[in-house]
């Protein structure tokens, strides 16, 4: 048998080969309409997570709660056996010790916070101070839609007062509003590095006359599975009460948070503004604000003329005196909004005031006061994106937990479902309708018979966008004691595009 047939023979087996592989699976189909399908939505198979150092304070004491929400339709595909913990940052599972270990365990191999299985959460305390930041991986049906938890109670001195935060993925961009490098405050950015390699982070701030000027144009080294704190005012020689604060990372991955201590007002940690947008929504100011301080950034060319709106109970006003706000590119514009939601629960709306004209991306945040005098208490709202499917709020009490829901533009239907963990308790659901331009402020559900925290996961059913936070109040003494979490999208689906053999290929 000559080259030519032997060429001839591997040629028909190839092509016979690759027409079975599309007959099995599907080939092309006949019609052009169908020959691409919809793409599916379906669990994600992994998720990280990253929780800052909470206190160096030696009078704090700090819960962590994590929790997954049951999903119809089963978990994540894929086998094998799922798990969802954390781990002290620069650990790997066979070096956790019980000096590491927020939770006090003993020798090693003790991660933090083990889930068992979706819709139950899980908790445990510490009141070690310089308590370490933690890592945290979940798999397999455990990971669509973990949330984790931190809150933090300092008795006294700098930061005295409720600290809370949802433990962050890592990314390489995040915006902060409503930074601090003035006299009165002490903000620091947390930055954790979940991976192995070394990554190099970027931290520029802008203040209201534009960016502030560094101290030095080198960028900020997180080693591999570590955290690195830094303080804002250390970066610049000006001083500034009103910053937004860019984080961004060279090379590499970090999840960045911004702890910010007052020694009057107590302090809060600063949530990561929802990414650059024309109309933002900035979910939750309690009903008892004595004041609300707004800063909004535009990181674009171009300014940013905005309206300002509230979103009370029953309808949308604008706060009397600051019907618009006027942004300068590259500059951080503040306003005094005062006790602006006057007794009743509220959200703020911005939106361009030429709705016609070219729009600006913006980033925003909302830094709210409760109390008077020395008893004053201070938390922090971001613009918060729109909950897309579902997202979770894991640390609950039986008192002093307030749900916000907010619908800018059509009315909107949620269902909230509450979830006690290994205090007992059987999940209760309430469902509710948002009117558009409204705020719906409510105590959210509570499992029967539940004791100690409990989780609350807010599913939208229909209608139009809904944003929405979480108020956790536990007063000390005369102090207000509060911290306000947003609840943006728990992204625990993705799109999967649905892929067909195309044997147009081998004519190519």
């Amino acid at each position: 048998m000559n080259r030519t047939t032997l060429s001839l023979i591997g040629t028909a087996a190839a092509l016979a080969a690759v027409t079975g592989v599309a007959t099995l699976t599907g080939g092309p189909s006949d019609d052009a309409g169908t020959a691409a399908k919809a793409a599916s939505r379906l669990p994600v198979q992994r998720s990280t997570l990253l929780c800052p150092a909470p206190s160096s304070s030696d009078v704090s004491r700090t819960t962590y709660t994590a929790y997954t929400p049951k999903r119809s339709g089963g978990g994540a595909a894929g086998g094998g056996t799922a798990k969802a913990e954390l781990l002290p940052a620069e650990s790997t599972p066979d070096e956790v010790s019980e000096e590491d270990d927020p939770q006090g365990g003993k020798g090693k191999n003790n991660p933090v916070l083990p889930l068992k299985r979706p819709g139950a959460p899980v908790t445990t305390d510490t009141d070690r101070s310089g308590a370490p930041a933690l890592i945290g991986t979940a798999d397999g049906p455990l990971a669509p839609g973990w949330t984790v938890q931190q809150t933090t109670a300092i008795d006294a001195g700098s930061g005295r007062g409720l600290m809370g935060t949802a433990c962050t993925a890592p990314d390489t961009d995040f915006w902060f509003a409503g930074a601090s490098t003035g006299k009165d405050r002490q903000d620091f950015v947390h930055l954790t590095n979940p991976d192995d390699r070394a990554a190099e982070v970027d931290l520029t701030m802008y203040g209201p006359n534009g960016r502030l000027k560094p101290a030095s144009d080198e960028s900020i080294t997180v080693p591999g599975r570590s955290t690195v704190p830094v303080l804002l005012s250390t970066l610049t020689d000006q001083r500034s009460t009103d910053v937004s604060l860019h984080v961004t990372a060279r090379s590499g991955r970090v999840g960045a948070a911004v702890q910010a201590i007052d020694e009057k007002r107590g302090g809060d940690w600063i949530p990561a503004s929802a990414v650059p947008a024309t109309s933002v929504a900035i979910p939750g100011i309690p009903s008892d604000a004595t004041s609300a301080r707004l800063v909004v950034f535009a990181p674009g060319a171009n300014d940013a003329d905005l309206k300002v709106r509230l979103a009370g109970p029953t309808s949308s006003i604008t706060p009397a005196g600051h019907e618009s706000l006027h942004v300068k590119s590259g500059m951080s514009a503040a306003i005094d909004l005062g006790d602006v939601t006057k007794g009743e629960p509220g959200s703020l709306l911005l939106a361009p005031e030429d709705s016609e004209g070219p729009a600006t991306p913006v980033v925003a945040g909302l830094q709210v006061t409760r109390g008077k005098g020395s008893d004053q208490e201070t938390a922090f709202i971001p613009a918060t994106g729109a909950i897309e499917r579902s997202a979770t709020a894991a640390d609950n009490r039986t008192k002093g937990s307030v749900l916000s829901l907010v619908a800018p533009g059509g009315t909107a239907k949620v269902r909230v479902t509450a979830s006690a963990g290994s205090g007992g308790g059987t999940p209760a659901s309430e469902t509710y309708t948002v009117k558009g331009g409204t705020t719906k402020a409510v105590a959210p559900p509570k499992p029967s018979g539940a004791k100690g925290q409990y989780a609350v996961t807010v599913e939208r059913l229909s209608g139009g966008p809904v944003h929405a936070s979480r108020m956790l109040s536990l007063p000390e003494g005369d102090v207000p004691a509060f911290t306000i979490q947003s609840l943006p999208d728990d992204r625990g689906t993705v799109e999967v595009p649905h892929a067909t053999q195309d044997l147009s290929v081998l004519n190519r």
